[in-house]
């Protein structure tokens, strides 16, 4: 029984790291479209933020694996 509902569990925190991701890139590819000659800044700060949301996601997959 714990099993599926840590199941249910990962897949909803996965919800949030792929919504964080998506605004991410969003906001990077608007940023680069405004002001081309940004875009070493602007990727550098995007791919922090990626590396970041997707610390939750594989931080929620150990935690299915604990539980």
């Amino acid at each position: 029984m714990t099993g599926n509902i840590a199941i249910i569990g990962y897949g909803l925190s996965a919800i949030g790291p792929g919504i964080g991701i998506g605004l991410i890139f969003a906001a990077f590819i608007n940023g680069v479209a405004r002001q081309p000659e940004a875009r070493g800044m602007l990727q550098s700060i995007a791919i922090l933020g990626f590396a970041f949301a997707e610390a939750l996601a594989i931080f929620g997959l150990v935690l299915y694996f604990i539980s």
